[in-house]
Protein backbone atom coordinates (compact mmCIF):
# COMPACT_ATOMS: atom_id res chain seq x y z
CA UNK A 1 0.00 0.00 0.00
CA UNK A 2 1.17 3.57 -0.92
CA UNK A 3 1.02 5.50 1.67
CA UNK A 4 1.80 5.40 5.42
CA UNK A 5 -1.43 6.71 7.06
CA UNK A 6 -4.21 5.72 9.23
CA UNK A 7 -5.77 4.21 6.42
CA UNK A 8 -2.93 2.12 5.30
CA UNK A 9 -2.23 1.37 9.57
CA UNK A 10 -6.39 0.21 9.32
CA UNK A 11 -5.95 -2.03 6.51
CA UNK A 12 -2.44 -4.00 7.81
CA UNK A 13 -5.34 -4.56 10.48
CA UNK A 14 -7.74 -6.48 8.26
CA UNK A 15 -4.82 -7.98 6.37
CA UNK A 16 -3.85 -9.53 9.72
CA UNK A 17 -7.13 -11.78 10.04
CA UNK A 18 -6.94 -12.70 6.10
CA UNK A 19 -3.46 -14.09 6.45
CA UNK A 20 -1.94 -11.08 4.66
CA UNK A 21 1.42 -9.28 4.75
CA UNK A 22 0.75 -5.74 4.02
CA UNK A 23 4.10 -4.25 3.02
CA UNK A 24 3.66 -0.23 3.19
CA UNK A 25 5.42 2.84 1.07
CA UNK A 26 5.98 5.62 4.02
CA UNK A 27 7.41 8.50 3.84
CA UNK A 28 8.95 8.59 7.93
CA UNK A 29 9.07 5.54 10.19
CA UNK A 30 6.79 7.14 12.89
CA UNK A 31 3.72 7.46 10.31
CA UNK A 32 0.99 5.59 11.21
CA UNK A 33 0.90 2.63 9.51
CA UNK A 34 4.86 2.05 9.72
CA UNK A 35 4.34 1.99 13.80
CA UNK A 36 2.64 -1.52 13.21
CA UNK A 37 3.42 -3.82 10.40
CA UNK A 38 6.81 -5.29 9.70
CA UNK A 39 7.58 -4.52 6.16
CA UNK A 40 7.80 -0.86 5.71
CA UNK A 41 9.88 0.80 2.47
CA UNK A 42 10.79 4.55 3.90
CA UNK A 43 10.36 6.64 0.08
CA UNK A 44 8.70 9.05 -1.39
CA UNK A 45 5.26 8.29 -3.72
CA UNK A 46 6.35 10.43 -6.15
CA UNK A 47 9.88 8.12 -6.67
CA UNK A 48 9.88 5.44 -9.21
CA UNK A 49 12.53 3.44 -7.53
CA UNK A 50 11.04 4.06 -4.29
CA UNK A 51 6.95 2.44 -5.53
CA UNK A 52 9.36 -0.11 -6.96
CA UNK A 53 10.59 -1.57 -4.17
CA UNK A 54 7.23 -1.14 -2.30
CA UNK A 55 5.90 -3.35 -5.54
CA UNK A 56 8.64 -6.43 -5.61
CA UNK A 57 7.02 -9.34 -5.57
CA UNK A 58 3.58 -8.48 -3.95
CA UNK A 59 0.32 -9.49 -5.67
CA UNK A 60 -1.10 -6.34 -6.11
CA UNK A 61 -0.26 -2.29 -5.54
CA UNK A 62 -2.72 -0.06 -3.85
CA UNK A 63 -2.83 3.27 -1.95
CA UNK A 64 -3.80 5.11 0.92
CA UNK A 65 -4.05 8.11 -0.68
CA UNK A 66 -4.49 9.18 -4.79
CA UNK A 67 -1.34 11.55 -5.02
CA UNK A 68 0.67 8.65 -6.97
CA UNK A 69 1.57 10.38 -10.34
CA UNK A 70 -0.36 8.15 -13.29
CA UNK A 71 2.97 8.30 -15.20
CA UNK A 72 4.73 6.02 -13.04
CA UNK A 73 1.72 3.66 -12.29
CA UNK A 74 1.66 3.47 -15.81
CA UNK A 75 5.21 2.42 -16.03
CA UNK A 76 4.91 0.06 -13.37
CA UNK A 77 2.04 -2.30 -15.39
CA UNK A 78 4.65 -1.80 -18.21
CA UNK A 79 7.01 -3.96 -16.03
CA UNK A 80 4.26 -6.43 -14.85
CA UNK A 81 3.10 -4.55 -11.05
CA UNK A 82 -0.84 -5.29 -10.71
CA UNK A 83 -2.38 -1.80 -9.54
CA UNK A 84 -5.73 -1.80 -8.25
CA UNK A 85 -7.46 0.61 -8.81
CA UNK A 86 -5.59 1.20 -11.94
CA UNK A 87 -4.45 4.62 -13.18
CA UNK A 88 -6.53 5.87 -15.18
CA UNK A 89 -9.58 5.10 -12.85
CA UNK A 90 -7.49 6.67 -10.33
CA UNK A 91 -7.04 9.85 -12.10
CA UNK A 92 -10.62 10.67 -11.46
CA UNK A 93 -9.94 10.96 -7.91
CA UNK A 94 -6.70 12.70 -8.73
CA UNK A 95 -8.20 15.81 -10.72
CA UNK A 96 -11.17 17.70 -10.15
CA UNK A 97 -11.76 18.63 -13.56
CA UNK A 98 -11.63 15.27 -15.03
CA UNK A 99 -13.65 13.75 -12.92
CA UNK A 100 -16.33 16.66 -13.55
CA UNK A 101 -16.29 16.36 -17.07
CA UNK A 102 -16.47 12.28 -16.96
CA UNK A 103 -19.40 12.67 -14.84
CA UNK A 104 -21.07 15.22 -16.94
CA UNK A 105 -20.54 12.78 -19.89
CA UNK A 106 -21.89 9.58 -17.56
CA UNK A 107 -25.23 11.78 -16.76
CA UNK A 108 -24.37 11.91 -13.52
CA UNK A 109 -25.78 14.63 -11.42
CA UNK A 110 -23.10 17.23 -10.85
CA UNK A 111 -23.20 21.42 -9.82
CA UNK A 112 -22.84 23.59 -12.48
CA UNK A 113 -18.91 23.92 -13.24
CA UNK A 114 -16.49 25.89 -15.58
CA UNK A 115 -12.86 25.79 -15.95
CA UNK A 116 -10.69 28.86 -15.14
CA UNK A 117 -7.72 29.89 -17.01
CA UNK A 118 -7.93 33.51 -16.66
CA UNK A 119 -9.74 35.64 -13.73
CA UNK A 120 -12.05 36.87 -16.55
CA UNK A 121 -13.26 32.99 -17.21
CA UNK A 122 -15.37 34.15 -13.52
CA UNK A 123 -17.47 37.09 -15.58
CA UNK A 124 -19.36 34.38 -17.83
CA UNK A 125 -20.00 31.94 -15.29
CA UNK A 126 -21.10 34.46 -12.69
CA UNK A 127 -23.61 35.48 -15.77
CA UNK A 128 -24.55 31.99 -15.64
CA UNK A 129 -25.29 30.84 -12.11
CA UNK A 130 -26.12 34.17 -10.80
CA UNK A 131 -25.15 33.34 -7.17
CA UNK A 132 -22.82 32.48 -4.81
CA UNK A 133 -19.68 30.28 -6.16
CA UNK A 134 -16.91 27.56 -4.51
CA UNK A 135 -12.85 28.03 -6.29
CA UNK A 136 -11.41 24.34 -6.22
CA UNK A 137 -7.75 23.65 -7.19
CA UNK A 138 -8.27 20.66 -9.50
CA UNK A 139 -5.49 18.79 -8.01
CA UNK A 140 -3.67 18.42 -4.49
CA UNK A 141 -6.70 18.76 -2.02
CA UNK A 142 -8.41 17.23 0.60
CA UNK A 143 -9.84 18.37 4.04
CA UNK A 144 -10.84 21.27 2.74
CA UNK A 145 -7.23 22.17 1.63
CA UNK A 146 -7.52 24.02 -1.86
CA UNK A 147 -11.65 24.89 -2.05
CA UNK A 148 -12.71 27.97 -1.18
CA UNK A 149 -16.07 29.21 -0.62
CA UNK A 150 -16.79 32.89 -2.01
CA UNK A 151 -19.80 34.96 -2.21
CA UNK A 152 -18.92 37.15 -5.27
CA UNK A 153 -16.86 37.49 -8.11
CA UNK A 154 -14.75 40.09 -6.79
CA UNK A 155 -13.82 37.16 -3.98
CA UNK A 156 -13.66 34.78 -6.60
CA UNK A 157 -11.28 36.55 -8.94
CA UNK A 158 -8.68 37.06 -5.97
CA UNK A 159 -8.73 33.46 -5.10
CA UNK A 160 -8.30 32.36 -8.71
CA UNK A 161 -5.54 35.01 -9.25
CA UNK A 162 -3.46 33.52 -6.19
CA UNK A 163 -3.84 29.77 -7.73
CA UNK A 164 -2.98 30.95 -11.65
CA UNK A 165 0.25 32.62 -10.21
CA UNK A 166 1.17 29.67 -8.49
CA UNK A 167 0.87 27.40 -11.64
CA UNK A 168 -2.17 25.45 -9.79
CA UNK A 169 -5.06 24.60 -12.29
CA UNK A 170 -8.43 25.99 -11.07
CA UNK A 171 -12.04 24.94 -11.59
CA UNK A 172 -15.13 27.00 -9.93
CA UNK A 173 -18.80 25.42 -9.01
CA UNK A 174 -21.71 26.94 -8.30
CA UNK A 175 -22.62 26.54 -4.37
CA UNK A 176 -25.63 24.56 -4.11
CA UNK A 177 -28.50 25.16 -1.65
CA UNK A 178 -27.76 21.84 0.26
CA UNK A 179 -29.49 20.64 3.29
CA UNK A 180 -26.44 18.02 4.07
CA UNK A 181 -23.66 15.90 2.73
CA UNK A 182 -23.82 12.31 2.41
CA UNK A 183 -21.43 9.39 0.90
CA UNK A 184 -22.75 6.21 -0.75
CA UNK A 185 -19.84 3.82 0.00
CA UNK A 186 -19.28 1.03 -2.63
CA UNK A 187 -16.43 -1.85 -3.42
CA UNK A 188 -15.81 -3.63 -7.14
CA UNK A 189 -13.82 -6.16 -7.88
CA UNK A 190 -11.75 -6.63 -10.95
CA UNK A 191 -14.11 -9.48 -11.72
CA UNK A 192 -16.95 -6.59 -11.60
CA UNK A 193 -18.38 -7.45 -8.93
CA UNK A 194 -20.20 -4.60 -6.56
CA UNK A 195 -21.17 -4.26 -2.83
CA UNK A 196 -22.60 -1.30 -1.17
CA UNK A 197 -22.60 -0.32 2.11
CA UNK A 198 -25.76 1.57 3.31
CA UNK A 199 -25.73 5.41 2.42
CA UNK A 200 -24.29 8.00 5.57
CA UNK A 201 -24.66 11.42 6.59
CA UNK A 202 -21.10 13.24 7.10
CA UNK A 203 -21.06 16.33 9.33
CA UNK A 204 -18.41 18.99 8.18
CA UNK A 205 -16.80 21.46 10.01
CA UNK A 206 -13.99 23.71 8.21
CA UNK A 207 -14.01 21.06 5.38
CA UNK A 208 -13.28 18.27 7.57
CA UNK A 209 -15.30 15.39 8.35
CA UNK A 210 -16.34 15.54 12.48
CA UNK A 211 -19.34 12.77 12.51
CA UNK A 212 -20.57 10.02 10.54
CA UNK A 213 -24.43 8.72 10.90
CA UNK A 214 -24.71 5.35 9.43
CA UNK A 215 -27.35 5.07 7.84
CA UNK A 216 -28.37 8.65 7.16
CA UNK A 217 -31.89 9.53 9.38
CA UNK A 218 -34.59 10.74 7.22
CA UNK A 219 -33.13 9.25 3.83
CA UNK A 220 -35.66 8.23 1.71
CA UNK A 221 -35.91 4.49 0.45
CA UNK A 222 -36.04 5.18 -2.80
CA UNK A 223 -32.83 8.17 -2.39
CA UNK A 224 -31.02 6.10 -0.71
CA UNK A 225 -31.31 3.17 -3.92
CA UNK A 226 -30.59 6.08 -6.08
CA UNK A 227 -27.26 7.02 -4.25
CA UNK A 228 -25.86 3.49 -4.08
CA UNK A 229 -27.13 2.78 -7.73
CA UNK A 230 -25.45 5.87 -8.93
CA UNK A 231 -21.90 4.59 -6.78
CA UNK A 232 -22.18 1.42 -8.32
CA UNK A 233 -22.50 2.55 -11.57
CA UNK A 234 -19.59 4.82 -11.07
CA UNK A 235 -17.28 1.85 -10.11
CA UNK A 236 -18.41 0.23 -12.82
CA UNK A 237 -17.98 2.80 -15.68
CA UNK A 238 -14.08 3.99 -13.72
CA UNK A 239 -13.02 0.94 -13.75
CA UNK A 240 -12.08 1.16 -9.88
CA UNK A 241 -10.93 -2.16 -8.54
CA UNK A 242 -10.99 -1.39 -4.46
CA UNK A 243 -13.83 1.34 -2.65
CA UNK A 244 -15.11 4.00 -4.24
CA UNK A 245 -16.64 6.95 -1.72
CA UNK A 246 -19.19 8.86 -3.73
CA UNK A 247 -19.58 12.04 -1.79
CA UNK A 248 -23.25 13.72 -2.26
CA UNK A 249 -24.76 16.75 -1.54
CA UNK A 250 -28.59 16.24 -0.46
CA UNK A 251 -30.18 19.77 -2.44
CA UNK A 252 -32.90 21.14 -0.23
CA UNK A 253 -35.31 20.13 -3.15
CA UNK A 254 -34.35 16.35 -1.97
CA UNK A 255 -31.60 16.50 -5.48
CA UNK A 256 -28.74 14.38 -4.86
CA UNK A 257 -25.67 16.22 -6.63
CA UNK A 258 -21.87 14.48 -6.67
CA UNK A 259 -19.43 16.46 -4.64
CA UNK A 260 -16.20 14.04 -4.56
CA UNK A 261 -14.61 10.98 -5.43
CA UNK A 262 -12.10 8.72 -3.29
CA UNK A 263 -10.77 5.56 -4.76
CA UNK A 264 -10.16 4.38 -1.26
CA UNK A 265 -10.80 3.19 2.34
CA UNK A 266 -12.88 6.72 3.32
CA UNK A 267 -13.07 8.52 6.48
CA UNK A 268 -17.17 8.14 5.67
CA UNK A 269 -16.46 4.70 6.19
CA UNK A 270 -14.49 4.44 9.22
CA UNK A 271 -17.84 3.36 11.23
CA UNK A 272 -18.00 -0.30 9.23
CA UNK A 273 -15.45 -1.20 11.37
CA UNK A 274 -17.56 -1.94 14.08
CA UNK A 275 -21.48 -1.53 12.34
CA UNK A 276 -21.11 -3.75 9.25
CA UNK A 277 -20.52 -7.43 9.09
CA UNK A 278 -17.23 -6.83 6.64
CA UNK A 279 -15.08 -3.41 6.90
CA UNK A 280 -14.47 -0.96 4.09
CA UNK A 281 -10.79 -2.15 5.19
CA UNK A 282 -11.51 -5.70 4.72
CA UNK A 283 -13.76 -5.16 1.84
CA UNK A 284 -10.82 -3.24 -0.42
CA UNK A 285 -8.65 -5.88 0.65
CA UNK A 286 -10.77 -8.65 -0.92
CA UNK A 287 -11.60 -6.57 -3.96
CA UNK A 288 -8.17 -5.78 -4.44
CA UNK A 289 -6.90 -9.30 -4.00
CA UNK A 290 -10.00 -10.53 -6.60
CA UNK A 291 -12.09 -12.51 -3.30
CA UNK A 292 -15.40 -12.66 -3.73
CA UNK A 293 -17.21 -9.27 -1.52
CA UNK A 294 -17.92 -9.87 1.99
CA UNK A 295 -21.85 -8.73 3.24
CA UNK A 296 -22.34 -5.03 3.91
CA UNK A 297 -25.22 -5.41 6.49
CA UNK A 298 -25.24 -3.60 9.51
CA UNK A 299 -24.88 -5.03 12.58
CA UNK A 300 -26.55 -2.41 14.67
CA UNK A 301 -29.68 -0.20 13.55
CA UNK A 302 -27.46 3.05 13.94
CA UNK A 303 -23.65 3.70 14.49
CA UNK A 304 -22.25 6.64 15.03
CA UNK A 305 -18.58 7.85 14.16
CA UNK A 306 -17.06 10.56 15.76
CA UNK A 307 -13.48 11.98 14.40
CA UNK A 308 -11.00 12.93 17.13
CA UNK A 309 -9.55 15.66 16.46
CA UNK A 310 -6.34 17.52 17.82
CA UNK A 311 -7.32 20.34 20.47
CA UNK A 312 -6.02 24.10 20.03
CA UNK A 313 -3.91 23.34 23.19
CA UNK A 314 -2.67 19.73 24.02
CA UNK A 315 -3.99 18.99 27.22
CA UNK A 316 -1.77 18.14 30.03
CA UNK A 317 -3.33 15.00 31.02
CA UNK A 318 -2.00 11.76 28.30
CA UNK A 319 -4.17 10.11 26.00
CA UNK A 320 -3.81 7.42 28.33
CA UNK A 321 -6.09 8.77 31.23
CA UNK A 322 -8.03 10.35 28.93
CA UNK A 323 -8.84 6.52 28.00
CA UNK A 324 -9.22 5.27 31.64
CA UNK A 325 -11.49 8.42 32.44
CA UNK A 326 -13.29 7.73 28.62
CA UNK A 327 -13.96 3.90 29.35
CA UNK A 328 -15.19 4.36 32.71
CA UNK A 329 -18.43 6.84 31.37
CA UNK A 330 -18.67 5.01 28.20
CA UNK A 331 -17.78 1.10 28.33
CA UNK A 332 -19.35 0.87 24.88
CA UNK A 333 -17.04 3.16 23.10
CA UNK A 334 -14.93 1.61 20.51
CA UNK A 335 -12.19 3.68 20.15
CA UNK A 336 -9.04 3.54 17.09
CA UNK A 337 -6.23 5.80 17.99
CA UNK A 338 -3.86 6.68 14.96
CA UNK A 339 -0.44 6.69 16.67
CA UNK A 340 0.01 10.60 15.64
CA UNK A 341 1.69 13.63 17.53
CA UNK A 342 -1.64 15.71 18.74
CA UNK A 343 -2.04 18.70 16.64
CA UNK A 344 -4.71 21.15 16.30
CA UNK A 345 -7.15 19.87 13.90
CA UNK A 346 -5.38 16.87 12.73
CA UNK A 347 -6.70 13.72 12.88
CA UNK A 348 -5.46 11.83 15.13
CA UNK A 349 -8.05 8.79 16.11
CA UNK A 350 -12.22 8.47 15.81
CA UNK A 351 -14.82 6.85 18.09
CA UNK A 352 -17.47 4.30 16.94
CA UNK A 353 -20.77 4.00 19.45
CA UNK A 354 -23.90 1.78 18.58
CA UNK A 355 -27.16 1.65 19.00
CA UNK A 356 -29.56 -0.94 19.77
CA UNK A 357 -32.74 0.85 19.08
CA UNK A 358 -33.13 2.84 15.33
CA UNK A 359 -34.59 5.68 17.33
CA UNK A 360 -31.70 6.79 19.62
CA UNK A 361 -29.99 7.76 16.30
CA UNK A 362 -29.56 11.74 17.87
CA UNK A 363 -28.63 10.66 21.30
CA UNK A 364 -25.57 8.22 20.37
CA UNK A 365 -24.86 11.40 17.55
CA UNK A 366 -24.52 13.38 21.19
CA UNK A 367 -22.50 10.71 22.80
CA UNK A 368 -20.02 10.31 20.52
CA UNK A 369 -19.22 14.05 19.90
CA UNK A 370 -19.17 14.05 23.82
CA UNK A 371 -16.58 11.48 23.75
CA UNK A 372 -14.59 12.65 20.71
CA UNK A 373 -14.31 16.11 22.58
CA UNK A 374 -13.07 14.27 25.28
CA UNK A 375 -10.38 12.67 23.76
CA UNK A 376 -9.48 15.46 21.95
CA UNK A 377 -9.23 18.47 24.90
CA UNK A 378 -9.30 16.46 28.05
CA UNK A 379 -12.67 18.24 29.04
CA UNK A 380 -16.58 16.93 29.59
CA UNK A 381 -18.17 19.20 27.28
CA UNK A 382 -21.47 18.97 29.46
CA UNK A 383 -19.22 19.57 32.65
CA UNK A 384 -19.31 15.86 33.77
CA UNK A 385 -17.37 15.08 36.85
CA UNK A 386 -16.29 11.63 37.80
CA UNK A 387 -15.75 12.02 41.41
CA UNK A 388 -19.70 13.64 42.01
Amino acid sequence: MVGGGQLARMTHQAAIALGQRLRVLAAAPDEPAAQVTPDVVIGSHTDLDDLRRAAAGATVLTFDHEHVPGDLLDQLIAEGVNVAPPPAALLHAQDKLVMRRKLSALGAPVPRFAAIETPEDLDDFAALTGGPMVVKAARGGYDGRGVSIVDDVAQARAVVTDYLAAGVPVLVEERVAMRRELSALVARSPFGQGAAWPVVETVQEDGICVTVIAPAPDLTADSAASAQRLALRLADELGVVGVLAVELFETTDGQLLVNELAMRPHNSGHWTMDGAATSQFEQHLRAVLDYPLGATTPVAPVTVMANVLGAPQTPAMTMDERLHHLFARYPDARVHLYGKDERPGRKIGHINLLAKDATDSANLRERAERAAHWLSHGEWSDGWDPHE
